[in-house]
């Protein structure tokens, strides 16, 4: 079995995501483990790490129940709010095959901003497949 580490956070619901994950579930067995990284909400200039969490596990719960009405193999947890180390921390705890990362578009993105799909693949050697959502679409 296939073993995919998807990581997103306001992306995660998004249509371009769910095209990605489910190709691939469509060309052998496979589990999804979603990583949600707990990072600070754009739409907030002022947030807690509570609040940022909450955010992260509403987005979590809605992808596993919508993920689980497509007979997709899925489960996942809010990470670490630096999305390296969410990454990190995954890959500590389990053996993945790839990982999907989404993002927002250039421009809004904070992810691409740091260079993220760049970092992921050279930190852990990985195939890594960047993802990233349409304007209009998460």
């Amino acid at each position: 079995m296939r073993q995919y580490l998807v990581v997103a956070n306001q992306t995660l619901g998004g249509e371009h995501l769910l095209e990605v994950i489910l190709q691939r579930a469509a060309t052998s067995p496979s589990h999804f483990f979603l990583v949600v990284p707990a990072t600070p909400p754009s739409e907030h200039l002022t947030w807690t790490e509570g609040e940022a969490r909450s955010i992260a596990k509403r987005r979590l719960q809605g992808a596993l129940s919508r993920f689980r009405e497509l007979d997709l193999d899925v489960d996942g947890e809010v990470g670490d709010p630096s999305p390296l180390e969410a990454v990190r921390d995954a890959l500590q705890a389990g053996r993945y095959d790839e990982i999907i990362l989404s993002t927002l578009p250039p421009g809004l993105s904070r992810w691409l901003r740091l260079d993220l799909p760049h970092r992921v693949e050279r930190a852990f050697a990985l195939p890594v497949v960047h993802v990233v959502a349409e304007m209009g679409r998460p």
